[in-house]
């Protein structure tokens, strides 16, 4: 046995802000009400339905994720956020399509009550966009607002904690710069309203800067540049990120790891979506799908180590197509073709049209982050990145020097490791009894 950490309780109330009140946060926001008053199951998230098993086999030590480790409760959230639109959550809900409408009707008091504060925008940086609920001033002065809108709300909720989840559009591809460097020169660029610092790393600035716990949701260039790294070190805020591991991403790192184990070759896989919501028009921006494409593109390559394997993946063509088609809505259809070779290089094929259903995908991540991030905070873990929580992302930020784990099952491993290492038991390593006393 490891020594138990010393992880304070989850007493009083967590708040959850969201950075985007649109179709993921909606739909999380309304899935968490629906399942508190025992109308839906939390299907999709770890933290509720997952069990962890402790010890040997033999043992016979699983217990749910929730009842093992000290998070959360869900009647103790109180949820709130940001966006570019004044629609409360009901409405807002309502206008993205992702759960009926009787389910929305038999939770519409609570979701009412649920409004969003002015966002931080610039249409610089997402470009399909336009909304006239939005914060003016200074990028500093916007932070400072923000920071002045967390206090608020925790202050008005009786909350006594807070964490933060991007679940707002994907921003125009941004690379680091000089201003990204130290916190000096990010907190002057902010002063001097700087080009290189968009509206997501503003929000992570004012969380961060605050201890809060932060997530980035999207691909955007937000709290993973190391000025920020530097800010999360000195007030202990843990974060994470970046973009939500949903759709077709998911099923690449399902189905590569497979390819991988077996030694099968793979020549090409050529992946197109297409999908209607706010998300889909976004992206329907070259600069903003640009954004996307690096994020997405990231998953084979690491997975399949070519340069160890380049009989098998060193030839391998990827391409990938995001096409905006407003009747989908946010049913969105991921279509992969790949082809793969095996046994004397003969060839072979496999078609995956996958028909999901984004926000589904999506809510049950900001569900299970905010509880472990809050967890994190809890424990006293090293402020800054919790790769521990590569899990749900499509691009896993990690400290400098490390090359990101994209492989969903090597990142299970290692989150439900971590969660064991906190709660002081052994970590599972699946040697055989030969070798082991499993």
């Amino acid at each position: 046995m490891a020594d138990q950490l010393k992880i304070k309780p989850a007493t009083g109330k967590l708040g959850v802000l969201t950075p985007g009140m649109g179709a993921v946060a909606t739909t999380f926001i309304a899935g968490v009400v629906a399942i508190r008053k025992g109308l839906r199951l939390p299907i999709g998230s770890l933290s509720q339905m997952g069990h962890i098993r402790l010890g040997k086999r033999t043992d016979d030590r699983q217990p749910l994720v929730r009842n093992f480790v000290p998070i959360a409760d869900l009647d103790s959230i109180a949820f709130g956020g940001w966006d570019i639109f004044e629609d409360d959550v009901y409405t807002a809900a309502k206008t993205a399509g992702v759960l009926e409408n009787e389910l929305l009707d038999q939770i519409k008091d609570e979701l009412e009550q649920i409004k969003p504060m002015p966002a931080v925008f610039d249409q610089q940086y997402v470009k399909k966009l336009s909304g006239t609920h939005v914060k003016s001033g200074t990028k500093m002065e916007l932070a400072e607002q923000l920071m002045q809108d967390m206090e608020n709300f925790k202050t008005a909720n009786g909350c006594d904690r807070l964490v933060v989840v991007w679940c707002g559009s994907t921003e125009i591809y941004m690379k680091e710069s000089p201003v990204h460097a130290d916190l000096a020169s990010f907190e002057q660029g902010l002063r001097d309203d700087h080009a290189d610092i968009p509206p997501s790393m503003i929000y992570a600035y004012a969380a961060i800067k605050q201890g809060i716990p932060y997530a980035n949701g999207a691909p955007n260039l937000s709290g993973d540049v190391p000025a920020l790294a530097e800010l999360a070190k000195e007030t202990g805020a843990p974060t994470c990120g970046k973009d939500f591991k949903t759709g077709q991403t998911l099923m690449k790192t399902i189905l590569a790891p497979g390819f991988k184990a077996r030694y099968l070759g793979l020549s090409g896989w050529f992946s197109t979506n297409i999908l209607g919501n706010r998300d889909g028009e976004v992206l329907d921006d070259p600069e903003s799908f640009k954004t996307k494409e690096v994020s997405k593109l990231s998953v084979l390559d690491t997975i399949l180590q070519p340069e160890l394997y380049p009989d098998l993946y060193g030839e391998l063509y990827h391409k990938v197509r995001i096409n905006y088609y407003p009747p989908r809505g946010d049913n969105k259809e991921g279509w992969d073709n790949i082809d793969i070779f095996g046994w004397c290089g003969r060839p072979m094929q496999i078609k995956v049209d996958f028909l999901c259903r984004d926000s589904i995908l999506a809510a049950p991540l900001v569900l299970d982050l905010a509880l472990f991030l809050d967890l994190s905070k809890r424990a006293g873990l090293p402020g800054g990145i919790q790769e521990w929580l590569s899990f749900y992302f499509k691009s896993p930020v990690t400290p400098p020097g490390l090359v990101a784990e994209h492989d969903l099952f090597i990142q299970q491993v290692k989150l439900k490791n971590t969660l064991r290492w906190m709660m002081g038991e052994e970590v599972i390593t699946h040697l055989g009894r030969e070798y082991y006393d499993d």
